[in-house]
């Protein structure tokens, strides 16, 4: 996955925001609580970040790859990167980056997931 096609499908998630931070990387949230991150290297496969289920983790992060997220899996947390070949295909990256939106959104308060439009 491209840069552009990694911004351009998390533009495509509902109630985003986007920011550059931490040395270049592209900082995707929703409800100010990030779900994806995009590392890019000048050469080299590019690093892409996404918090998954305690389950998914346990799954991904033995496959060549993917590895528990640097600074965040070290700290508790259920987070992948896809950070060398083979990894991800692109449709199954985009369906996990879609499930970090949403497991990352239902964490917000009920109040705030109805002012970005994301419950009823």
């Amino acid at each position: 996955m491209t840069q552009a096609e990694f911004n351009t499908y998390c533009a495509s998630l509902p109630a985003t925001t986007h920011v550059v931070q931490w040395g270049g990387a592209d900082v995707w949230k929703v409800g100010g609580k990030v779900f994806a991150v995009g590392g890019w290297a000048e050469h080299g496969h590019p690093g892409i970040t996404f918090k998954v289920t305690p389950l998914s983790f346990e799954i991904l992060k033995e496959q060549p790859g993917l590895r528990p997220a640097p600074y965040l899996a070290s700290r508790g947390m259920s987070w992948i990167q896809d950070y060398e070949k083979p990894g991800l295909p692109d449709d199954d990256l985009k369906a996990y980056i879609a499930h970090s939106h949403k497991l990352v959104s239902e964490g917000l308060s009920k109040k705030l997931q109805r002012e970005l439009g994301l419950i009823d």
